[in-house]
């Protein structure tokens, strides 16, 4: 197998690449949340449901609400309560914009009915480095991001924004747990490869990584990323790319998200 890098525009450029390639099985495609947010923002040169065919959903890394180790806020809740005491001048940084940190954070402002002023930042380390240095009351990250941050103590997680908490942050409870049970929204990464592969060569690369990912030498190695196994393949990849695709461009246009 040859990796090939082909970055540009949001990850556009890579997915155009493969949605034009030959669908004989030697081409596939590593997506992430930018697969189905970019098409809601700009115009792309292929359709994320139609151009290509879904082989699995492989793993997730869960997203966090984190706060200063200083701050007074223990729990989600706390963060709640203050922004609506003080509505728009508690601030909350994140990597963006359009990435799943913006959309985590407009999602979890809407759940929960409060004014929190956005700081986006160019990546995550310079978003992380302004909550370490107290620029900001909070901080939506992935949070491989600021795990060596937690476990120092210099950086506190309130809420994990996946469905399930994670094992690292087993004491940590979901922003679902924390009374928003519809509320969800991880780092994901899965594989396509071209529309009109044919459906043996697509179910070929679903039994394979699918087990890749579930095989312990390598679980174990996803694990130290902060990246958990999924396998979910065909036609329920498919329902979990409609969904997140239908639910992005509810979010981008309800936040009036712009391409940047």
């Amino acid at each position: 197998m040859v990796i090939e890098n082909r970055p540009g525009a949001g990850t556009a450029i890579a997915s155009e690449a493969v949605a034009r390639a030959a669908p004989d099985g030697s081409t596939v495609l590593i997506v992430a949340n930018s697969f189905v947010i970019n098409p809601n923002l700009k115009k792309v040169n292929y359709d994320p449901l139609t151009s290509f065919a879904p082989v699995c959903h492989l793993t997730r890394s869960p997203n966090v609400v984190a706060v200063h180790s200083t701050s007074s806020f223990r729990k989600l809740a706390d963060l709640v309560d203050a922004a609506r005491a003080k509505p728009g001048e508690l601030t909350m940084a994140f990597n963006g914009p359009a990435t799943s940190q913006h959309i985590g954070f407009e999602k979890l402002k809407r759940a929960a009915n409060v004014h929190l002023t956005h700081v986006p930042y160019p990546g995550g380390g310079p978003a992380v480095n302004a909550l370490v240095g107290q620029h900001v009351t909070a901080l939506f990250v992935n949070y491989p991001s600021v795990a060596e941050q937690v476990k120092a103590g210099t950086l506190r997680a309130l809420a994990v924004a996946s469905r399930r908490r994670i094992e690292t942050l087993a004491d940590v409870p979901t922003i679902a747990e924390s009374g928003y049970p519809d509320y969800e929204e991880d780092v994901w990464f899965g594989l396509v490869a071209p529309a009109k592969t044919p459906p043996e060569m697509v179910s070929g690369f679903a039994d394979w990584f699918a087990a890749a990912v579930q095989a312990p030498e390598i679980r174990q190695k996803l694990l130290v990323q902060e990246l958990y196994p999924v396998g979910t393949c065909g036609a329920d990849f498919a329902a979990y790319l409609r969904q997140h695709y239908d639910e992005y461009a509810r979010v981008i246009r309800d936040s009036n998200i712009k391409a940047e």
